[in-house]
């Protein structure tokens, strides 16, 4: 979310900013009580309270927490079309985390009609921001070919910038580019280590990837010592021969 916000060094800083009607206190306190943090109990209608506070007067963060909050059913009814509505009004303010969950909307049809044109439009919004989730689900759409012209390189670039942030669905299909030569050269070593860091996140498909990967490896060297046996016993025969 934004940056170069504000800072307080107590809750009685920030709650004398927030009664004042500082948006950017208005919002930290609700996420206090969203997160129980700075000795506040955690109390989900409380930080909705805030959070509109701040909403109101046009704070983007705040907006999208308040969206957050109605997607997720946390201190208010669960109402999509709300959702979609105060992360509209933060993604069009250019915040990224909002723009990423208007296109998650967008993409599921939750709030708002589906369309994934419009999905990819404000995954890349958010993705040029750095969001890393949004950088994936562009290489997805980069991938797959859906509303855009099919482009591995592409999609490979989209995958390297999220998995270079620690997700770990796409460090996963970062690998299967390198194991499968998709928008780069083929190199199984560099496979492996995407693979080795999606895994240690707990990413499933990673990790049966790096199964199959060191199950063939096993394979390979079982054969080749069986081969070298068998020659070794081919060479001892043809001397026993002679």
């Amino acid at each position: 979310m934004s940056k170069g916000r504000q800072t307080w060094n107590s809750l009685d800083e920030v709650r004398e900013a927030a009664n004042h009607g500082d948006p950017h206190a208005q919002c930290y306190l609700g996420v206090c009580y969203q997160t129980g943090s700075l000795g506040v109990a955690a109390d989900a209608i409380e930080s909705v309270r805030w959070f509109r506070k701040a909403a109101d007067q046009n704070d983007s963060v705040a907006q999208c927490y308040l969206g957050f909050c109605y997607q997720a059913g946390h201190g208010v009814p669960q109402e999509f079309g709300e959702a979609a509505k105060w992360y509209r009004e933060a993604a069009e303010q250019g915040d990224p985390a909002a723009q990423y969950n208007l296109g998650v909307l967008y993409e599921t049809g939750q709030g708002v009609p589906q369309n994934f044109a419009e999905a990819f439009k404000w995954f890349q919004s958010a993705a040029e921001q750095g969001e890393s989730q949004a950088q994936f689900n562009l290489g997805v759409y980069y991938e797959t070919g859906q509303i855009v012209p099919q482009d591995f390189s592409e999609a490979v670039q989209w995958y390297q910038l999220a998995a270079e942030q620690e997700c770990a669905p796409a460090q996963c299909n970062l690998g299967l580019c390198y194991q499968t030569g998709r928008g780069v050269e083929p190199d199984n070593r560099e496979a492996v280590r995407w693979f080795i860091r999606a895994a240690k996140q707990g990413d499933k498909t990673a990790q049966h990837n790096l199964g199959v990967h060191y199950a063939m490896l096993e394979i390979e060297a079982e054969a080749k010592a069986e081969a070298a046996e068998a020659e070794a016993a081919a060479e001892a025969g043809a001397e026993t021969k002679n």
